[in-house]
């Protein structure tokens, strides 16, 4: 089983930076892509960047340029730096993982308890 621990969220002033953190454990042999998702209220969950363990990025449009996803391989953590936070980032961010355990077999696609971002003056 693979769990992942989700930090770094909170209320943060319009302008503001915050960096959301989300550590992989357990039997793991690897993940390939890891992200980054958020459900607004009312809203459907989108995706907001993904990376592979190659470090190809994958950017939602309104993120590009402000979002910055990063990795490190070796603790099998995924970072979100997000800066110039905009109202409508609020939202609840959920890190995403797919992984394969040490067995060799591919798990299906693991998330996060979710940690709120909140853009507010």
């Amino acid at each position: 089983q693979v769990q992942l621990v989700e930090s770094g969220g909170g209320l943060v002033q319009p302008g503001g930076s915050l960096r959301l953190s989300c550590a992989a454990s357990g039997r793991i042999f690897s993940c390939n892509t890891m992200g980054w998702y958020r459900q607004a209220p009312e809203k459907e969950r989108e995706l907001v960047a993904a990376i592979t363990s190659g470090g190809r990025r994958n950017y939602l449009d309104t993120g590009e340029g402000r979002f910055t996803i990063s990795r490190d391989n070796s603790k099998n953590t995924v970072y979100l730096q997000m800066n110039s936070l905009k109202p409508e980032d609020t939202a609840v961010y959920y890190c995403t993982a797919d992984c394969t355990a040490i067995s060799g077999y591919r798990l299906p696609r693991v998330w996060g308890q979710g940690t709120l971002v909140t853009v507010s003056s």
